[in-house]
Formats: structure tokens, sequence, C-alpha cells
């Protein structure tokens, strides 16, 4: 009798922890919401030229909870890209970001409540072309032009300061607001002088559309452009640990998008948003991989918005004042760096854009 009793307690308890491993790691459903600051050609749902469009591309976030059966994954990319951001966050519509830095230094001075966890696509060049035949051979030529630029992107404040140090203002320039897309074919009707915006109008320079006279290659970083992912604190504060295995695939993402051995599956999957891999391929031209695909929260980073920050202020851009330090949340990706073993993958930088030796 003692026996049978034994065996049915066995039983019992090996039913129980089936049961157990049958029941999801989530109390609820979760639906994790993405959402891009940026759109394909032809609207393709892909990304392009920072870590979290691999992450996306490679279906990485999906792989990390496919044994979670309550956790779905959501992307959605906008073609209004900050500010169409801004607004999804606004009405609850997603719970992480990629987004450039201006924008979302906007929408946190409207009130929008999120913390930035990762460094995603720093450094990002931005390029002048213009009419080959619009006489315009410099940038201050450009005084009365008419010139297309994304405003309200991360686009705006890097050319304000292109401008500065060429003697310039908004002011001087006749700016007409478009995104990329409708810039180029702008471009190429020749219904504009020029437009400043990204690696794109490297095509159509080879095309013979137009020609390119200015990058920020081999100038002042300071004139570059940078953007990061941000979560909102109602979703961190729900699902702390949903937000550090987020954090973890984009920083493996970033460590394979930094390793020089990949250097062309990284242009070849970026590809996938419809801009040819030979753009990246030049705009990458003699620059590192892991320069510009680190997800550190270093001093560098912290600095250059809070310097955008100041910027936006002068240029009336921003509603209210805006709280910097605060903002940025490094835990997550000192800590997937530590578990994953990358200390000292990447280097950090101070304020001023020096690099310190190693990852601390």
């Amino acid at each position: 009798m003692k026996s049978i009793l034994r065996l049915s307690v066995a039983a019992a308890t090996s039913l129980l922890v089936g049961v157990a491993t049958l029941t999801p790691a989530f109390a609820e459903d979760i639906t994790v919401r993405f959402g891009f600051a940026q759109v394909g050609v032809g609207n393709r749902q892909f990304g392009s030229g920072n870590s979290a469009a691999i992450a996306h591309a490679q279906g990485l976030v999906e792989a990390e909870f496919k044994d979670d059966p309550g956790v779905k994954i959501d992307w959605s990319f906008f073609k209004g890209a900050g500010p169409a951001v801004n607004e999804a966050l606004a009405n609850d519509q997603i719970d992480f970001a990629l987004h450039g830095d201006l924008p979302a230094i906007v929408g946190r001075s409207n009130g929008l409540k999120t913390k930035i966890v990762a460094a995603n696509g720093l450094r990002a060049n931005i390029y002048l072309a213009v009419l080959p035949n619009s006489g315009i051979e410099r940038i201050e030529d450009l005084k009365g032009r008419k010139i297309a630029q994304f405003r309200g992107t991360n686009l705006q404040l890097a050319t304000d300061k292109v401008l500065a140090a060429h003697g310039l203002t908004e002011r001087d320039v006749r700016f007409i607001s478009m995104d990329f897309a409708t810039a180029m074919a702008a471009l190429a009707s020749g219904d504009i002088d020029g437009a400043f915006g990204q690696a794109d109008y490297l095509g159509l320079e080879k095309q013979g559309v137009a020609r390119v006279i200015y990058s920020t290659k081999g100038d002042d970083p300071a004139f570059t452009r940078h953007s990061h992912v941000h979560v909102t604190e109602k979703f961190e504060q729900a699902h702390p640990e949903v937000v550090a295995r987020v954090v973890k695939v984009l920083v493996k993402a970033a460590a394979w998008a930094s390793d020089e051995s990949n250097r062309d599956a990284v242009f070849e999957t970026w590809a996938k948003s419809g801009i040819p891999a030979e753009t990246f391929r030049a705009d990458y031209e003699g620059q590192a991989l892991k320069l510009r695909n680190t997800p550190l929260i270093d001093d560098f980073l912290i600095s250059a918005y809070r310097d955008q920050a100041e910027r936006a202020k002068q240029y009336r851009l921003l509603r209210g004042e805006v709280s910097i330090d605060d903002w940025f949340e490094p835990k997550y990706v000192d800590r997937a760096i530590k578990e994953l073993g990358l200390e000292g993958y990447w280097k950090r930088y101070d304020a001023h854009g020096v690099a310190e030796v190693a990852s601390r």
C-alpha cells in the first residue's frame, strides 16, 4: 500500500511538472510592438543603416521569444519618419521605437515618456545633391535656392550645423519639407535646385540625375545624425525582463553588424529595403562598421543629445524644457554585453568624440 502511495505521489508530481513546463512564461499574452522611423523604397517593410534593421530582417526578436507562446512581435514602418513615430507613441500604438535624435527630443518636450535603451545607427552621414546645371558648387551657393529637406527629422539640426559652419542659416535658404523619396523624385524632375538627405542620393549621381557636392564624410563628426532605440516607460515598468531580452537581441545584431567579415552581408541585408547594397558600400567606405553600429550609451551619445536639445530650443522647435541625463537607461546594454562576453568589443567615446581604450 505504501509503495502504491509513493508511486501515486511521484506520478502526480511528474504530472504537475509537465503542466508547469507547458504554462507560458508570462501571466498574460503580450504583443511587443516596434515602430521604425523609416520605411523601404516603395513602402517595403524593411529598415536600413542600423542594427535594429538587421534584427528585424533576420527575425532575431521572433527567434528570441519562439518558446514563449504568449509573446507576439509586431513591426510597423512609418513613411512620416520621426514625427509619425511620435504620434504613434502618443496614441499608445507602439512600445519600442527606432527614432532619430531631434524628433525624439521634440516628443520628450511634449510629454512622451520613454527610456533610451540602446544606441542604434550613430554618425549617419548627410549628403547634399543638386541639379547638374544648378550652378551650385558649395554650401555658400545655397543662398536663395529651393532646397528640399525632411523637416522634423534628425536631418534638420544636422543640416543647420552645416549651414552655420558656412555662414548661413535656415532663413537664407528656401527650404521645402519633403521626405526622401519625394525629394529624389523632385530632383529627377528638376522641380527643386537640390536636397539634403542620406546616401540614397549617391544613386542619383550615378544615374547622372544629380551631383553630390557635399557630404559629412571627413567633416566634423558633430554634423552627423544619430538615432537610438527607446521603450515607453509604461512598457518597461510592466515588462523589464522583456526589455532586457529585446536589448540583448539588439546587442547581438549590433555585434554581427560590426564584424568586418560580415560587411557585404550587412549591406545585402539592408538592401532588402530597396536601397542598393552598393549605396551602403559607398557610404561606409573608409569607416569601420563598429563606429556606426555600436549599441553603447556613452558620454559621446549623451553629450550629442544634450547639444541637440539646446540647439532645438534655440531654433524654437521645443515647447518646453527637456531633461536629457535621466532619459538614458544603459543598464540593459551593459547587462547584455556582459552576458554575451562582449566587454571591450566596442570603444566608448567621451563627450568630445575621443575614443577610450575599451568598453567598461
